[in-house]
């Protein structure tokens, strides 16, 4: 118990950087509390003293504005940043070195008894004021972006953005930006929102650019194969001069 609540102090001090000492997180910062007193009321419901596992969650909901179910599993070096608006399921699964911003919702989609809430792998990040829903899997290091509605699973190492939240395609992402910046177009006001018409008709351009650049490059490498000299534009030029010759005429 001593162990689960120096971890909790000493993941605040990493990741918020506006924690200054020891007494400052035990005094004022409320996710701490409620994870505190998770952990006492989870081993009342696992004691079979429900009633007073869910009343102890209630006094923790009305101190520190995080309701987080006595049945909720959650496990080492969780950090609820801030906290207010925090709803935690009873089903739900919480990994090792996750991190839960204000207004996160971890809920169910149906009211059927069994497993209906979500399971976070360790290291996953949900920002500010996003829904997770149903018994789904956000897989570990995934980043689920603030105000995102989630119902469908996220794999590892993704990040889910939108309503509903939708996979970004990290990849495809930096070859655009690196396709923008080759012909010389700074695509700054061009976010990752796909329902955007203008945004839609940028990314088609840049998609095409590199696939015409793909092209080019596998022509010229059969060129080279070829043994034909790809840069000889001045040879090229005299073979297809359209200039008029003089005609040699012949005298009788």
């Amino acid at each position: 118990m001593f162990d689960h609540i120096k971890e909790d102090i000493s993941i605040v001090f990493e990741r918020d950087p506006a924690a200054r000492t020891h007494v400052e997180i035990l005094t004022t910062y409320p996710g701490v509390h409620a994870l505190l007193m998770h952990r006492l009321s989870h081993r009342l419901w696992k004691a079979d003293f429900f009633w007073l596992g869910r009343f102890l969650s209630h006094i923790g909901r009305w101190l520190t504005g995080i309701e987080i179910h006595p049945g909720a599993t959650i496990g080492r070096r969780v950090f609820i940043d801030h906290g207010m608006g925090v709803v935690i399921g009873e089903t739900a699964v919480i990994g090792d070195d996750c991190t839960l911003y204000h207004g996160v919702t971890l809920g169910g989609t149906s009211w059927n008894k069994g497993k209906r809430h979500p399971t976070l792998e360790a290291g996953v990040v949900i920002g500010a004021g996003a829904k997770v829903l149903g018994p789904i899997t956000i897989g570990e290091n995934a980043k689920i972006g603030s105000n995102a509605v989630v119902v469908k699973d996220v794999p590892a190492n993704a990040t889910a953005v939108g309503i509903p939240a939708r996979i970004l395609e990290e990849e495809k992402s930096k070859q655009r930006e690196a396709t923008a910046q080759k012909i010389g177009f700074a695509a700054y006001a061009v976010g990752n929102d796909e329902n955007d018409p203008m945004i839609k008709a940028i990314h088609s351009l840049l998609d095409h650019a590199a696939k015409q650049d793909l092209a080019i490059q596998d022509l010229q490498t059969q060129l080279t194969r070829l043994n034909m000299d790809v840069d000889t534009d001045a040879e090229v030029g005299e073979a297809f001069d359209v200039q008029p010759h003089p005609v040699k005429t012949t005298k009788n």
